[in-house]
C-alpha cells in the first residue's frame, strides 16, 4: 500500500492505518531529530519530540494535499520546525557534555589514546555543526545524515535547489575552516559539483 492510500484510509476513518504511516517513517526522523539536536546537546528530548512530531501530524493529516508536496517532505518539515521551536525554547541553556551525563561512549576495550582523539573529534565536529546558521545546519544534517536528495531538502527548507547546493556549499566549507586545525584529513570528501 503507498503512502498515498494509507493517507486516504486515515482520512476515511480508518485510524489505525497511522500506525503503519509511522512505522514507515519513525526511523528516519527519529535519525533527523536526533542529529538535529545532538549539535545542541539535547539529545534526551528526541523520543518526546518525535512523539509531537508525529502527533502534530497526524492531527493535520486532513489538511495534507499531496499535491503540494509527499508526505515525507510534509513530515520533515513537521519534525524540522518542532526542533526548531524547542531550541528557540532552550537557546538561553548551555549545558556541558559533562553536566548533560551524557559524553561519548567509550569502549573498554579501545586504547585510552584513540578513545580520546575519536571522542575529540566527535565532539569538535559537533561543535562546528552546531555554529552554522540553522538553515545550513538543517541542510547538513539532511544530506549527510538522512542522505536525502536536493529537491527533498528543497521542499523541506522551502528554498530552490540551487540554494540547498549552496547552503551545503557554504556549510562545508565553514566546518572545513573550523576543523583544518585539527584534522589533517578531508571532512567531507564530495563537494558534489559545487568546486
Amino acid at each position: 500500500m503507498t503512502d498515498s492510500q494509507l493517507i486516504r484510509e486515515i482520512k476515511d476513518g480508518n485510524v489505525e492505518m497511522y500506525a503503519e504511516l509511522m512505522r514507515r517513517y519513525e526511523r528516519k526522523i527519529y535519525a533527523f531529530i536526533f542529529h538535529m539536536l545532538k549539535s545542541a546537546r539535547m539529545e534526551a528530548a528526541v523520543d518526546d519530540l518525535c512523539q509531537e512530531t508525529f502527533y502534530k501530524a497526524y492531527r493535520s493529516l486532513q489538511t495534507f494535499r499531496e499535491v503540494e508536496a509527499s508526505f515525507s517532505t510534509w513530515l520533515y518539515t513537521i519534525a524540522r520546525n518542532t526542533v526548531l521551536s524547542e531550541l528557540r525554547k532552550h537557546k538561553h541553556i548551555k549545558v556541558s557534555l559533562e553536566q548533560t551525563g551524557q559524553t561519548p561512549q567509550v569502549s573498554l576495550e579501545a586504547l585510552p589514546e584513540q578513545s580520546a582523539l575519536r571522542n575529540e573529534k566527535v565532539y569538535l565536529v559537533r561543535e562546528a555543526i552546531n555554529k552554522l546558521p540553522e538553515k545550513q545546519r538543517s541542510a547538513l544534517i539532511l544530506r549527510e545524515y538522512d542522505q536525502l536528495d536536493y529537491q527533498e531538502i528543497a521542499n523541506i527548507l522551502g528554498q530552490t535547489v540551487s540554494a540547498v547546493k549552496s547552503l551545503l556549499f557554504r556549510a562545508r566549507a565553514s566546518v572545513k575552516l573550523q576543523l583544518e586545525p585539527y584534522f589533517m584529513e578531508p571532512i567531507f570528501d564530495e563537494y558534489e559539483g559545487m568546486n
